[in-house]
């Protein structure tokens, strides 16, 4: 475990002296930002007409599912570009069999740089939470979907992180790890809207294997086992071909 947090710790500060996990988080915040301002502009706009209705919607109900979900879909685009280093640029700078001879188990290897990934994209998620959470300076909020909303967006960051250290294991372009990791967290993402078109059988196995279909309840409160768990399974899926991928590296080498 010490030799697990020795790696993390040493490939986040590598994150942190690159200029694109700055520019990353500037660019996140800056779009989160101004999307969350003008949801709360909507809200105050709307507000004499909300007080009309019967059972309206609360200020969290208006303002969460559309920050996560926008969140989802701008970490989508730029996750890649973090995870895409991760073992393809230790290939092409020939430094991967340096590190597979290392004595650290090919285990503790994907799960440091993987803990290291996490814990910038907790920090990411944990940026973005505090935009609603500072409306508790003034309004009340429904915590338990902002809490699920929370939980949804981190456990969509570990998905992403974790399949784009995978896609980093097969090549030594970090370039094609981004394009490859992309195009695939695109397909998981779209999934579901092409299950409206499919039949009955394929169209269900179509939304249990969307991202987005697991996704949105979360964003709604809703919070379902089955849901976390998709999660779950999808990280330890691709952590475990990751490490199944550079183990049979070391062998061959």
């Amino acid at each position: 475990m010490r030799a697990v947090l020795a790696i993390a710790g040493r490939e986040l500060r590598v994150l942190f002296a690159s200029p694109s996990a700055w520019a990353m988080l500037a660019v996140v915040q800056g779009i989160l930002g101004y999307l969350f301002l003008t949801q709360i502009d909507m809200f105050v706009q709307l507000r004499s007409q909300l007080m009309a209705m019967p059972d309206p919607p609360g200020l969290t109900e208006i303002v969460a599912p559309s920050l996560f979900g926008s969140a989802g879909i701008v970490l989508l685009m730029l996750v890649p570009m973090i995870t895409m280093r991760s073992f393809a640029e230790e290939r092409r700078n020939q430094t991967l069999p340096l590190l597979l001879s290392a004595p650290v188990s090919v285990t503790g290897i994907v799960l440091g740089k993987y803990l290291a990934l996490l814990g910038f994209l907790t920090l990411v998620t944990a940026l973005t939470a505090l935009m609603p959470v500072s409306l508790l300076l003034g309004a009340r909020l429904d915590l338990g979907l902002l809490s699920a909303s929370v939980l949804g967006l981190w456990l969509l960051l570990g998905s992403f992180a974790a399949l784009g250290l995978f896609m980093s294991t097969l090549t030594s372009h970090p370039m094609t790890a981004a394009v490859s990791t992309f195009g695939l967290l695109l397909l998981l993402w779209i999934l579901d809207w092409a299950s409206g078109s499919a039949g009955e059988g394929s169209g269900a196995l179509l939304r249990q294997l969307s991202m987005l279909n697991h996704y949105q309840p979360l964003l709604k409160g809703v919070f379902a086992i089955a849901d976390v768990a998709y999660f779950a399974l999808f990280i330890v899926l691709f952590l475990g071909l990751s490490i199944r991928r550079l183990d049979a590296e070391r062998l061959a080498g």
